[in-house]
């Protein structure tokens, strides 16, 4: 279906709210589609925490893989699907980070333990033993022990800015 220019996240918004009511469980669960420096593609599911008229907002840690690719390449894909309603949502646009204090508000709303795990996880390096990662996180547990969590620096969000968005519903 063709939508005109101006109207995307307002029909995102209704389907969106359709598979809200009709998917419980995380049902802002998207793909994400990153490009490395060689034009190699990566997926993985992330979840979705805002959208404006501007884009479609995600966090994560800086030096991630994901991360690396969207400051680095910018390119970026996402695709909803929601079987509950048969329905499916592709985004193609150019990411750009959020401001600082727009990632430090989302920051805060997380609970502590996920506060924690950010200072603690080395995401997309290699993980020596669980335990190596429980130590580290134990770690931040001390650091933090009666005070409030402050928000890594080499954490935060993205906005994708789409330059394209398509919607699609099954039907016979």
């Amino acid at each position: 279906m063709l939508v005109p220019l101006e109207a995307p996240f307002h029909r995102f918004t209704e389907v969106f709210d359709r598979a809200k009511a009709a998917h419980p469980k995380d049902p802002n669960a998207v793909v994400l589609s990153t490009v490395d420096q060689a034009g190699r593609p990566s997926s993985r599911v992330v979840l979705l925490k805002s959208f404006d008229g501007q884009g479609f907002v995600i966090f994560t840690n800086y030096e991630s893989r994901k991360g690396k690719e969207l400051t680095g390449q910018k390119a970026a894909a996402l695709c909803f699907y929601w079987p509950e309603t048969d329905e499916q949502v592709r985004v193609e646009g150019v990411a750009q980070k959020v401001s600082a204090a727009e990632s430090d508000e989302y920051f805060a709303t997380r609970a502590r333990g996920s506060q924690l795990g950010a200072w603690a996880s080395l995401q997309s390096q290699l993980l020596t033993s669980r335990e190596a990662l429980d130590q580290r996180l134990a770690a931040f547990e001390k650091k933090y022990d009666g005070q409030s969590v402050p928000r890594p620096p080499h954490w935060g969000g993205f906005r994708i800015k789409p330059t394209r968005i398509e919607f699609w519903k099954a039907r016979e």
